[in-house]
């Protein structure tokens, strides 16, 4: 029985979950790269069909690609701080009531654990516990009434600049050829090439890491990318027609 004991007890010690754990900011990336990749590159097809040299391409595609960064991290900042400013206000409800009608709260711990198959008479000394402890009473109720987590201090700085550095990699991707070639017609193929291979290998690592078929993430996300681009490119070309 010790001999079986000591292995269970080694079995535990050696037992590591893994679980990833850098959700948002690998969300943030996912954002900022898949719009890097696929605004600029179908802004430079559209230029490359409306006969623009690859010097004008490339200037426009600059532009917008600073331009982008700044928006997209912006629009991740503010989305940041209104997840943080309507937890804390829900934080702050939650502890009024938590005060002033604490039987009632204390009758919603029960439904949410009978939730979770809990009878009465086992979830009644968890209840008990947790009226006693009123910040991890009121950290259960954020957590399971109301769905919501603590955000981490700096989440919303984080989440602009990783963003917008995600953006302004992503875009000089489609970039790149027109600053190596001058021909636009010949630099829109180098870019085509160039910037569906990124597209592959980003929505395959993005399938990986969030937990989707990474093969079929990986076509989704260049299919994307290649109708934004065949769609201004033919809008341009149609329009220099008329």
């Amino acid at each position: 029985m010790a001999d079986g004991e000591t292995s269970q007890e080694k079995l535990l010690i050696h037992h590591n979950e893994k679980h990833f754990t850098a959700g948002d900011m690998v969300r943030d990336v996912i954002i900022g790269v898949s719009d890097g990749l696929t605004v600029p590159f179908a802004l430079a097809a559209g230029l490359t069909g409306a006969a623009a040299s690859s010097s004008i391409i490339l200037t426009a595609g600059l532009a917008e690609v600073a331009a982008g960064a700044v928006s997209m991290g912006l629009g991740g900042y503010l989305a940041a701080r209104s997840e943080a400013d309507h937890y804390y206000k829900e934080m702050k409800r939650e502890q009024e009531e938590i005060v002033n009608v604490p039987d009632t709260e204390a009758a919603e711990i029960g439904e949410i654990l009978s939730e979770y198959g809990l009878e009465p008479h086992e979830y009644a000394p968890l209840v008990n516990a947790l009226r006693r402890n009123p910040q991890a009473w009121l950290d259960f109720m954020m957590k399971f009434e109301l769905g919501l987590e603590k955000p981490e201090p700096g989440r919303a700085l984080r989440s602009a600049a990783t963003i917008a550095v995600a953006y302004m990699l992503g875009g000089l991707v489609p970039l790149a050829p027109y600053a190596v070639v001058r021909t636009a017609e010949k630099a829109v193929v180098a870019s085509v090439v160039v910037t569906l291979v990124a597209l592959l290998f980003f929505g395959y690592v993005k399938g990986r890491f969030t937990g989707n078929q990474p093969i079929l993430s990986a076509l989704q996300t260049a299919a994307i990318g290649a109708v934004a681009s065949a769609a201004a490119y033919g809008m341009a070309k149609a329009i220099q027609s008329l």
